[in-house]
């Protein structure tokens, strides 16, 4: 093999091997990556199928139901437009309540059901996540004359 036909042959195989590692990270990038959802883009389809992401919004008022003697609980999350049926088991947010904001990170169901896995509270009076804030307000908009929402610090 000449010199440059050895050459050619190391620069092919560092540009595989390059293209390869970049392959590489991005499907790492892609299978760690959370998307964030309101309850109306998770009624319009808008949600992957069978892929985890977040779905915010606010607890729905009289929708929590705990069933006895378990860590089970069924919610509804909701934007004003939608409702979103959630069930989580675990210990949930000493902050989680009807009426305040909450982000959950699951996955939907085939028939519905956002099954999460993990339930997040606000953490004061005034805070909500933007993605939340911003979700709201858009339903609000949508929806004719809208309500003020509170935001506060992060």
């Amino acid at each position: 093999m000449t010199r440059r036909r050895k050459r050619l042959v190391l620069i092919g195989l560092l540009m595989v091997g390059v293209a390869a590692a970049a392959m590489l990270a991005l499907t790492a990038f892609q299978q760690n990556l959370l998307y964030f959802f309101s309850p109306s883009q998770v009624a319009a389809g808008e949600a992957p199928p069978d892929y985890p992401f977040r779905l915010g919004g606010l607890v729905a008022t009289h929708s929590v139901e705990r069933v006895p003697g378990s860590l089970d609980v069924r919610f509804q999350v909701t934007d004003g437009n939608r409702s979103i049926p959630v069930t989580y088991t675990g210990v949930l947010p000493d902050l989680f309540r009807e009426g305040q904001g909450v982000v959950t990170h699951g996955q939907l169901g085939a028939d519905g059901v956002f099954r999460a896995d993990q339930v997040l509270a606000k953490h004061d009076e005034e805070y909500m996540p933007p993605e939340v804030k911003k979700a709201l307000q858009v339903s609000d908009n949508s929806a004719g004359p809208s309500r003020e929402v509170s935001g506060g610090k992060p």
